[in-house]
Formats: structure tokens, sequence, C-alpha cells
């Protein structure tokens, strides 16, 4: 062989070990740079609350900015969009809700698929919901409620922060498994919905916790149960299956997926990091002042309850008829 030939040989199979090695040091190396936590919605709700305590504290595991940035829009479509189709690096990461759970059964067409074209990472938050009353509805927990509204078909509403979210079909639930007839009234949002059940131009409220925990407090709502446990602020609201409703379960969520692709072994870093936030003592006291629970789950944990969610929520959204959506 010659010298040109051997000197060809040899420079080929050191770049192929120098790019064998890349990608291992590349995920040793993570974080190299920022790292950027996109919120699908916009400043100050309970997911984006959720991902600010999350990235303050991984930031300073890891001595690396992370960036929270908020890109509302298309129903938390656009900002879940723009992780899928960042580089799989670990870099740039979403921090997920119910709704992407809900999509595949409400939309009638979705840039991506959740559950193929995104890595789950970790569970973040829990927001248990709560069914409030008005003060004049004449019942005073679960039991009653149910005997009222089997009474009293079609006369009961209840508000919810929008078609398809956690607030709805917690309501589409409770109806199907309750056998009663309520008409379900969307809102813009978890406040203006609030303001309709104080206001009693609806009478009932499947609330998430941020928005239930002041009024229950100032008792301007009646709390007649709570899922899926008991809130450390309002330890005296028994849960639904402790009210009278066994089985039910619902309640809002937040948690983080990578974009398909990213390395396990990255996966894996950032999941520890999570882990260790959400059991600092003072994220868990964060949490639970705006009606929260922390949520520490494996990547493969998460998964399944992202399967288990969404196969969920598909039946409920079939049962209740509930029309998709453009």
């Amino acid at each position: 062989m010659s010298s040109i030939s051997r000197r060809a040989v040899l420079a080929s199979t050191g770049a192929i070990a120098a790019a064998s090695i890349l990608p291992a040091r590349a995920q040793s190396d993570f974080p190299s740079k920022r790292v950027t936590l996109i919120v699908p919605f916009p400043p100050g709700g309970p997911v984006d609350l959720t991902a600010r305590q999350i990235g303050q504290k991984i930031s300073e595991y890891w001595n690396q900015p992370v960036i929270i940035e908020n890109r509302p829009g298309a129903d938390a479509v656009i900002g879940a969009q723009a992780v899928q189709r960042a580089e799989p690096d670990g870099h740039t990461l979403l921090i997920c809700a119910i709704h992407h759970s809900v999509h595949p059964s409400l939309k009638a067409s979705l840039p991506y698929n959740f559950l193929e074209d995104f890595v789950p990472v970790s569970g973040a938050g829990i927001f248990p919901i709560i069914v409030c009353a008005h003060p004049s509805l004449p019942v005073s927990n679960i039991k009653e409620l149910i005997a009222y509204a089997k009474a009293n078909p079609g006369k009961l509403s209840y508000g919810s922060a929008g078609v398809g979210g956690g607030t709805h079909l917690s309501g589409e639930l409770f109806k199907s498994m309750t056998g009663t007839d309520m008409l379900h009234v969307a809102h813009r949002g978890s406040a203006p919905a609030m303001n309709s059940l104080l206001g009693n131009h609806v009478q009932l409220m499947f609330s998430d916790g941020p928005t239930a925990v002041p009024q229950v407090e100032a008792k301007t709502v009646k709390a007649l149960g709570i899922s899926p446990s008991r809130l450390s602020l309002l330890p005296d609201i028994p849960t639904m299956e402790e009210a009278g409703l066994p089985g039910y379960s619902a309640h809002s969520w937040s948690g983080v997926v990578a974009p398909k692709g990213t390395p396990a072994a990255i996966v894996a870093k950032i999941n520890a990091a999570m882990v260790r936030a959400l059991k600092e003592p003072d994220t868990v006291d964060r949490f639970a002042k705006f009606g929260a629970q922390p949520a520490v789950q494996t990547p493969a944990e998460f998964g399944q309850f992202l399967k288990t969610e969404t196969e969920k929520w598909a039946r409920v959204i079939r049962e209740a008829n509930i029309p998709t959506q453009q």
C-alpha cells in the first residue's frame, strides 16, 4: 500500500472514530449552553408557575441558564410544534399539559403525533380539580349534588376555562359517571369562569386548584369534593371517592417532554434534575401555595401516564359527543 493510501485509510479511520465519540461527548457535556423551556401558555398560569420554579432550580444545579419562553397560541399547539422542530439535544424542552392528551380526540388535525414525536422526561405538577358550588345551591356534599342534579335535569350549569380543558372534561366525566344532565358553559380562561360562578350565572365549576383555593378560603364558594387527593391548603375537603363517587379521578397536570430523538442519557440527566427540584422543600411549599402538588415520575412512568390520559379523555370525549375542532 502506498504512503498516500495508508494516510487516507488512517485519516478515514480517525474520522469515523471521532464521529463515534462526538455523540457520547455531547451527552456527557450536557448542558453545554442555555436550556430553553417553552411554555405554550401565557405567563402567570399554573403551568407557567410550575415551569419557572423548576427552571430556577435546574439552572442552579447545572450552572447554566434555563430560559422560560412563553409561546401561547392555537390552544398550546404552537409551543409544542416549536419544540417538535427543535434540535433533539436536550437544550429545548416543552412543559406540556392535559391539553396535549386531549387534542388527538378533539382536534380535526394536528401538526404532530404527541405520543410519537416527543420523548417523555418527567411529570411536573398536579393541579387538583375542586368541585365548587355557588353558596345558594342547596347542596353541601357530592351525594347531595348528584341527587339534586338528577331531580333537576338540565337545570344546573357549570363553567369551564374552555372546551376540551381539564375544567370542562372533569365535568363531562362527572356527568357520565353519575348519569346526570348539566349544561356546560365555556369561558376564555379559569378566572372568567370563576367570576360567572361568583355571580351565580353558573351554579358549579370543576375548578383547577389555583383558581379555586382563594375563593374557598374566602368562603365565596362551597367546595364539595376534590380529585385526585386532598390538598394541604384545604385539608377538610374530601376526595371525590370519599365524598361518594368511587372511581372518579380527574385533574389537570403539567410535565416535560423533549423532541423525538433526544438521547436517553440526556433525558435521564434532565429527569434526575427535575426529580431533585420537585423534592426540594421550597418547591413543595411554593406549589402548595398555588394549589398544586409535585409529580415525581421516571420517563417511563410519565410516558405511561401520557398514554393513559390520552385514552381516558378520548373515551370521555366520545361518550359526551363533543365535536371536533379545526
